[in-house]
């Protein structure tokens, strides 16, 4: 009978990424601000996007250690907590308030956390698409270096997984309610933010990569992984 390896710091490294995740999907979405910088003006970016990106770079995490397979479990697991997030938000929003409290603090509860089905779609599309699509290149690139050059595979993997993301969600979650010249202009500043995130955080990743895989002794390549995003089998 094959003995299944067991990790000290996986079951932690999952859930920080999905509270992560959650967090930054439920604080700062609907957000939209703006930073003066020189020689270029107002920088118009979503304020969540000041967090999100670490969950893409623990998810960079646990594709180089533990492989895509396992990777997979934890995006899965990320997947679901957002879906039953949204579900207590929409239930939550929608049940009558009693007669004794204030219709303005109903009305803010639901200003911050109903969130519309768009949205909740955006989300779940945008991140479901970006996370694999990040830890697929990120697996394919540690092959095709043979393990080298560690952050060429962390940031290349970024510029694909959030570019996927950004041009799925906000499209999906905004076409119609904001402008297109909004849309294009929070796109484009959220989308250099996280690359511009991971590429500061590429000392970050290689301390806690470093660690991870002596700690766990482990450094996966996904030479016959099955690649398949529609199963959690490891």
């Amino acid at each position: 009978m094959e003995t299944r390896k067991t990790f000290k710091f996986y079951d932690l490294i999952m859930a920080v990424f999905v509270t992560v995740l959650l967090c930054s999907n439920l604080i700062g979405v609907h957000k939209v601000t703006q930073v003066w910088v020189p020689y270029y003006g107002e920088f118009i970016f979503g304020a969540g996007v000041l967090f999100f990106p670490i969950s893409y770079l623990f998810g960079d995490i646990l594709t180089e250690v533990y492989g895509y397979a396992r990777s997979r479990r934890v995006i899965w697991a990320g997947f679901g907590a957002m879906i039953f997030a949204s579900l207590m938000a929409a239930v939550i929003t929608n049940l009558p308030s009693a007669s004794t409290m204030d219709p303005e603090r109903q009305n803010a509860i639901e200003l911050i956390f109903g969130q519309t089905p768009r949205i909740v779609l955006a989300s779940l599309l945008g991140f479901w698409m970006g996370e694999f699509s990040n830890s697929f290149v990120l697996a394919k690139m540690k092959i095709l270096t043979a393990g080298r050059w560690l952050w060429t595979r962390t940031i290349g993997s970024t510029f694909v997984g959030e570019a996927v993301d950004t041009a799925v969600f906000y499209p999906v979650a905004f076409y119609g309610v904001w402008s297109n010249d909004l849309i294009i202009s929070v796109m484009i500043g959220n989308y250099i933010m996280k690359v511009m995130w991971e590429v500061l955080a590429t000392p970050f990743t290689y301390k806690i990569v470093g660690f991870l895989k002596r700690a766990e002794h482990e450094d996966f390549y996904d030479r016959e992984t099955d690649f398949n995003p529609f199963t959690i089998k490891t």
